[in-house]
């Protein structure tokens, strides 16, 4: 084809729609000759579902080359005719010269318009114009054809290396109206950006117009149209959607990363069909509208992205990699798990409350979210939707005990095991670190279950959480470890007790007073009693906190704050609060036997504590060359399997004094 055409042809049809073009051998051709005419095109080589996809266009004019495809070109035809009369449309047939005999078909299956080959681009771009001009006259005559939605798209200029993305795609995104070219190629999948390296490639060798399929965050499968302007060298791409995903794509929720309700629900469904087990843990954030209507949506987004990373980071600390993430839905996500049993689901519950318990920081603010979370495993027979609603049933309360899973289980037998003693106290030591000497315990929750055994602490309290038994619980807990250490032999005397103090305490009115009753009653010296309060026990007013803190620290005691290092406001609670010690976190202890990065963070930490007269505690030393790197570091303190496991009160005297 020869002669280029100039005219616009947006011009010709009185309003800015696409062209739909179907080619099954030079799709690219034709795009970039009807580009260069002044069409924004949407092009497909396939005849599949080419009616919805005109459809879903908004185009006015739909073209199918038949040449050299002539049972195909009939097959589309008869598919897209429908779509094109309702919509006012225009459909013209392009054949081969040796098929212009079956022109009468073509136009019995709806065709309203013929063009023959050979053709020059004039006479190609002036059939567009008189197939346009038709669109126009049915629509006066008809009323106006119904119009897509607002598109979906963008412009790269690469001199300026300017980037420009439509409403629509920005507000779908996430991102600037122009953002960088690299944060637009974030929101493409790592499988499908070869394709997209590929097709504009393409474009700077020469070629005007051509196409690449991917997945997009919201949209699930699209196809992006790209056309070069010749003459100023600009990129216009059209985006359209398919309305549909690869059984295997990994569509991801805009606004955090992880995968969407529907592609986890295709992930369950895949491993249910293959026969393999599937586990889930249901979340939702508890104040999440509180937060939205305080803050303002912006805030509420940004809770969200920390919740996912929280998360994940807990499913996977407990799972492994087989964890998958998911946001289900407003405020709802979903982690899911293959071959995961009851324990290790009761493990990864429990992570997961723990790690929402945190506050998160919203500005200059504090905010207690918090959450809800309940588990199921997949029974034979299960779908993803018979899956997905019992653990939807046990977040709700609704489930059935026999079927509940294991932390709602434990959470209906939690005040009768409190009643029976069947809450135990284990204590692991704390160790000076110039000396090796035992100089304190911290008392932490144990549930001896009659049919399960040892529960640990998380477990325990996330069972709590969902009996609504926290401060029970923590009251049980904290009057049997002062109960115990009053009575402790003469050897344990000189030893200080560290007692934890959970969320529902500093929320508790008059707690400061109830536990200095409590201490007082039990014959304990507050002067070697210490208060941890972990980061997530924390709330939003810290003035509160610290009034009811700096109580507990002019009545005698200490305080400590724990697990340093693992929420998003450790600074703003160091500033805030009255402490005496910073207990390091055991995965910051562990990271200093890591990378040069790892080592500058960690004594940075103890550096600041230090430096504001805090005594540093590292959690979780389970090495001598962790301890020994923690000694140089200038950590006072420590504790961990390096020196013991949480021990009961024999073991512990034991070690202290043996014989």
């Amino acid at each position: 084809m020869t002669d280029a055409a100039s005219a616009p042809a947006a011009a010709m049809t009185g309003r800015d729609r696409p062209l739909f073009l179907l080619s099954f051998r030079q799709r690219d051709e034709l795009a970039g000759l009807a580009a260069r005419a002044g069409w924004r095109v949407v092009a497909a080589r396939r005849g599949e579902g080419a009616d919805r996809r005109f459809l879903a266009s908004g185009a006015a004019v739909a073209v199918v080359d038949a040449r050299g495809s002539v049972a195909d070109g009939l097959a589309a035809v008869r598919a897209l005719a429908g779509q094109v009369s309702a919509a006012g449309g225009a459909l013209l047939v392009l054949v081969s010269r040796g098929d212009a005999g079956r022109l009468g078909e073509f136009y019995d299956a709806g065709a309203t318009q013929f063009l023959a080959s050979p053709m020059r681009e004039v006479e190609f771009v002036q059939a567009l114009r008189f197939a346009a001009r038709h669109a126009r006259r049915v629509a006066g005559d008809a009323g106006a054809a119904p119009m897509a939605g607002e598109p979906l798209g963008w412009r790269y200029d690469p001199a300026l290396r300017s980037l420009q993305l439509t409403p629509a795609l920005a507000a779908m995104l996430d991102l600037a109206p122009a953002p960088s070219l690299r944060a637009l190629l974030t929101r493409v999948e790592a499988r499908d950006r070869g394709a997209m390296r590929a097709a504009l490639a393409r474009l700077r060798d020469g070629i005007q117009a051509t196409a690449f399929a991917h997945d997009l965050p919201g949209a699930g499968r699209v196809v992006e149209h790209l056309q070069r302007d010749a003459r100023t060298g600009r990129i216009h791409a059209l985006i359209e959607r398919l309305g549909e995903v690869d059984a295997g794509a990994v569509v991801r929720d805009v606004l955090t990363g992880v995968r969407d309700e529907a592609g986890m629900r295709r992930w369950i469904a895949r491993r249910l069909d293959d026969g393999v087990t599937v586990a889930v843990v249901l979340v939702t954030l508890g104040r999440f509208d509180m937060v939205n209507t305080s803050y303002g949506r912006d805030a509420g987004d940004a809770v969200l992205r920390a919740a996912s990373t929280r998360i994940g980071e807990a499913a996977r600390a407990a799972l492994g990699r087989r964890a998958v993430v998911a946001r289900m839905g407003g405020a709802e996500f979903l982690v899911a798990a293959e071959g995961a049993d009851a324990t290790q689901l009761a493990a990864a519950a429990a992570a997961i409350a723990d790690a929402m318990a945190r506050p998160f920081v919203i500005g200059d603010a504090i905010a207690p979210v918090g959450a809800r979370v309940a588990t199921a495993i997949a029974r034979t027979g299960d779908d993803a939707a018979a899956l997905l609603r019992r653990a939807g049933d046990a977040l709700s309360g609704t489930a059935q005990p026999d079927g509940a899973a294991p932390v709602e289980r434990l959470a209906l037998d939690l005040r009768r095991a409190m009643e029976a003693g069947e809450i135990e106290l284990r204590l692991q030591p704390q160790v000076a670190v110039a000396t090796g000497a035992i100089v304190g315990v911290e008392a932490l929750a144990r549930w001896r279950h009659p049919q399960h055994g040892e529960v640990g602490a998380e477990t325990l309290f996330a069972a709590a959480a969902c009996a609504e038994l926290e401060v029970a619980l923590s009251e049980h807990v904290q009057r049997l470890a002062l109960a115990q250490a009053a009575r402790w032999p003469a050897a344990l005397r000189p030893l200080r007790l560290s007692v934890n103090v959970t969320a529902a305490d500093v929320a508790r009115a008059g707690f400061a007073d109830l536990f200095l009753d409590w201490v007082d009653s039990s014959g304990f010296p507050r002067s070697r009693l210490t208060v941890e309060i972990t980061e997530g026990g924390l709330i939003d007013d810290l003035g509160e906190a610290s009034r009811l803190l700096s109580e507990l620290r002019a009545a005698g005691c200490r305080v400590a704050i724990d697990d340093f290092g693992t929420g998003y406001s450790s600074l703003a609670y160091l500033k805030a609060l009255p402490l005496d010690y910073l207990k390091v976190d055991r995965k910051l202890t562990q990271d200093i036997t890591g990378s040069a990065r790892d080592r500058i963070v960690v004594r940075g930490v103890i550096d600041m504590a230090r430096s504001l007269g805090l005594t540093v505690i590292a959690e979780g030393v389970e090495t001598p060359e962790q301890l020994d790197l923690l000694a140089k570091e200038g950590c006072q303190y420590y504790q961990g399997y390096l020196c013991a496991e949480p021990l009961t009160l024999p073991e512990l005297l034991a070690l202290v004094e043996p014989a």
